[in-house]
């Protein structure tokens, strides 16, 4: 097989603690992608960039806050588009907070925002797109993963990041 070049992405699955919601953000009707379907945050990473650089600036730039990354959720991998190598993208997600969710302010990206309960994204989220199907996926990963994950492994994650090489 021969060794191709990826394009790399970042998936940003906010959480609100307090409340116990997931920020849902719904496309802007202008976008060549996806529009109209609801997501998390996601974005590509720039040229040079590692993928925790690449969460801070995504989230910044798609609602306006600083992000705390608080562990991986896992590793994506898709076409955006055909199945073509220009559109082959792999990713990683992480589960994040933010220090004041009424702080959120929609970049162009989106339209709409959302906190919503587990069940009730998932009820909002359509198995008919991709994308929707995909979010609903990653919401129950983080319900089941939350609980799980010793308070240690969270302080590390906090204190030192995810980076190897930072």
């Amino acid at each position: 097989m021969t060794i191709g070049r990826f394009l790399a992405g970042i998936g940003a699955l906010v959480w609100d603690p307090a409340a116990d919601k997931y920020l849902l953000l719904k496309r802007s009707a202008e976008k060549d992608f996806g529009a109209g379907s609801w997501e998390c945050v996601t974005g590509r990473l720039d040229q040079g960039e590692g993928f925790e650089e690449a969460l801070h600036r995504e989230v910044q730039e798609e609602i306006g806050v600083a992000v705390q990354p608080l562990f991986i959720l896992g590793t994506t991998h898709f076409y955006r588009g055909a199945a073509r190598p220009e559109n082959e993208l792999i990713g990683v997600v992480y589960l994040c907070t933010i220090a004041d969710p009424a702080a959120v302010r929609l970049g162009p990206e989106h339209s709409e925002y959302r906190w919503l309960a587990a069940g009730k994204a998932e009820a909002l989220l359509s198995g008919d797109i991709p994308a929707e199907y995909w979010l609903a996926r990653l919401i129950r990963r983080a319900e089941y993963a939350r609980p799980l994950l010793p308070a240690g492994l969270l302080e590390f994650h906090r204190q030192h990041g995810f980076e190897l090489n930072s």
